[in-house]
């Protein structure tokens, strides 16, 4: 198996460990949604849980994999704001919460680079 390949699978698997996560325990991503957002947020949760299984999905195959890692860079751009409310509403909790918090703002830049790159090393194949 390719070092492409590997990664496009390891991406694969990622989203389909957190989009299965947003339905065995939503509560805690519900608490992670923005407020301004309008709707409950546990409609979020399950929707953005489908978003990440149906780009797991994507990302898996190779015929979907450029289009699907592209769109993958751009809802890890997307979710960005969710990781900022949880920083805010976790700042008053433990250390090493609130840390974990914080640590999850600058990990979306290597996401998009690796969502970005899984696409690009799709390029020119078919």
């Amino acid at each position: 198996m390719s070092r492409s390949e590997r990664s496009s699978l390891l991406l694969a698997g990622l989203l389909a460990t957190a989009g299965v996560a947003h339905f065995a325990a939503p509560r805690q991503f519900d608490a992670t949604i923005p407020r301004a957002l309008p709707g409950k947020p546990r409609t979020w949760t399950y929707a953005s849980g489908v978003a990440e299984l149906a780009l797991a999905a994507g990302v898996a195959l190779p015929r979907t994999r450029r289009a699907a890692a592209l769109a993958t860079a751009a809802f890890f751009v997307g979710v960005f704001p969710a990781n900022v409310q949880m920083a805010v509403d976790w700042r008053h909790r433990p250390a090493p919460l609130r840390t974990a918090a914080l640590a999850r703002l600058p990990l979306q830049v290597p996401l998009v680079l690796w969502a970005r790159g899984v696409a690009k090393g799709t390029e020119g194949r078919s």
